[in-house]
């Protein structure tokens, strides 16, 4: 039996009409599940986090990999099909956690240990849960994500593409497509736009202490005052958002070798934490 016809059995048994507003779009496509298991290349003493279980497809590959499988879930009913279909198949390595992802506090996720995570993320949180699991205390080993192709090709963007987003991640994480595109046909039912899987490992972190948070916060105001206009070179951008004439924001551009027409977009991540420099001691 293929797994669309699993899958839609399994709706119909438990009367489960999949809600395109929370993002469920059941995976339907063996040869992909192997390409997330293959990219999280687990080993039975890891721990997963497992965002949008749905029917545990992909949940019960995990368990059988992995020592323990947390499996969160926001639908009641897909965390009681879930739990269900775990009993059925005598799996007893999975704990199914019927709430939302984003409310998991830093004492929930160090509870047990190091882990990694693999999802199939509603795209309508995919910004927010980054920027969550990419700044919390207790931060996985890495993550293992299907994402909206265009949102997966930002984040690995390098200039002149670069944004925002791609700048969050990449300043605290190495972030690589494993797969450029899974398509609409792999899912039931059939979402807008392909997807992509991309992976993404955590850089050991040297925030530490109130003056290194700081920064972090002067360099992110930074960045977004930069990217505030797009479509505006970026010393208008900076002059606007600094409170300084054309003449002082070419300056320091022009300082640290940029050329004074550049836009925001076209910066590398060393290219801003140089023009922070500048800007502390102006």
């Amino acid at each position: 039996m293929s797994i669309l016809t699993k899958t839609k059995k399994l709706c119909q048994e438990y009367r489960i009409e999949p809600t395109r507003s929370r993002g469920q779009n059941f995976l339907i496509h063996e040869e992909t599940y192997s390409q997330i298991l293959g990219a999280a290349d687990l080993n039975d003493g890891d721990v997963v986090l497992e965002v949008g279980p749905g029917l545990g497809f992909l949940t019960m590959e995990l368990a059988s990999r992995a020592r323990k499988v947390i499996a969160v879930e926001l639908d009641d009913r897909l965390a009681g099909v879930l739990k269900r279909r775990l009993r059925e198949e005598g799996i007893d390595n999975v704990r199914v956690i019927n709430k939302n992802v984003l409310d998991l506090t830093d004492e929930d996720l160090k509870k047990n240990g190091n882990y990694k995570i693999v999802a199939n993320l509603p795209y309508n949180i995919t910004s927010v849960f980054l920027r969550k699991f990419l700044n919390v205390k207790h931060k996985p080993e890495f993550m293992v994500l299907m994402l909206q192709k265009e949102v997966a090709e930002r984040i690995v963007a390098s200039p002149p593409k670069m944004s925002v987003l791609a700048i969050s991640v990449q300043r605290y994480a190495d972030a690589r497509i494993i797969v450029e595109r899974v398509e609409k046909d792999y899912f039931f039912p059939r979402p807008e736009v392909d997807s992509a899987i991309i992976r993404i490992d955590l850089k050991k972190s040297k925030i530490t202490g109130v003056k290194s948070m700081e920064k972090e916060k002067e360099f992110f105001r930074l960045v977004k005052i930069g990217f505030s206009q797009k479509r505006k070179m970026l010393k208008n951008n900076l002059a606007s958002g600094f409170h300084i004439d054309i003449i002082k924001a070419e300056e320091i551009l022009e300082k640290i070798g940029l050329n004074k027409k550049v836009r925001a977009q076209e910066l590398s991540i060393n290219d801003w934490e140089a023009i922070l420099k500048v800007l502390s001691i102006m």
